[in-house]
């Protein structure tokens, strides 16, 4: 704060406390859409799963600083796709006192990297996002869960971002899975491919052969992802 008469400028009424909170997307093997929970190792709701988040120090680190850190404290992720969602200022919602949390979702590839629990968290492990709904999240996270891929869902109808969660190479029909797992529904292969944007992949000249007609393999599109 910038001083006031040689001393630090506060306010004189009381002011909210602000925290991140992570909703951290990856596809299983099944390409079912998954969500990272972490067992919370203090009170409030001591034991319950939840998102990983916390407070932002104040005075020393942006919003996005501060969810980059709570990331890599509370599941191990160093670095993922983050895109801010969300804003949760109910003064009901955190026991404690009145918290705003600003809320955002990550992509991660599942296999990249192994969750290790830190910090105020006991246990980190991947959920499906429909078992995750149904279970007793901590805070307000069932809401946050679900405005989350709300807004996955609407950010992959203009963006490419789910070809962060894709292995190097992939068939056509696994990307659909892939599109079908964050939807939450089955979509019709021909529709799809029509609606698929051909900048976004390249083909590697490779096949994935099976007991049907070979499927041609692809790749990220490196030109597109360097735009």
């Amino acid at each position: 704060m910038s001083p006031v008469n040689g001393k630090p400028y506060c306010y004189s009424y009381p002011h909210p406390a602000v925290a991140t909170d992570l909703c951290v997307f990856s596809l299983d093997e099944g390409f079912q859409l998954c969500v990272l929970l972490i067992k919370r190792g203090g009170e409030p709701f001591l034991g319950h799963p939840a998102l990983p988040g916390g407070f932002i120090k104040v005075g020393e680190e942006s919003l996005e600083q501060c969810a980059l850190r709570e990331l890599e404290e509370e599941t191990g992720f160093a670095k993922a796709y983050l895109q801010q969602f969300g804003v949760y200022s109910s003064p009901e919602r955190d026991p404690r006192e009145h918290v705003v949390s600003i809320a955002y979702f990550a992509l991660v590839k599942k296999n990249s990297e192994t969750p290790k629990a830190g910090s105020d968290a006991s246990h980190a492990e991947w959920t499906r996002v429909s078992d995750a709904l149904k279970r007793d999240l901590a805070f307000d996270h069932n809401r946050i869960v679900s405005d989350a891929r709300a807004a996955l869902i609407r950010t992959i109808e203009q963006s490419p971002i789910v070809l962060q969660l894709m292995p190097p190479e992939f068939t056509l029909l696994q990307l659909q899975k892939a599109y079908e797992g964050v939807y939450g529904k089955s979509l019709e292969p021909a529709n799809f491919r029509r609606s698929l944007n051909g900048d976004w992949i390249v083909e590697t000249g490779k096949f994935q052969r099976g007991h049907q007609r070979p499927a041609k393999i692809y790749k990220v599109n490196p030109n597109f992802l360097e735009r």
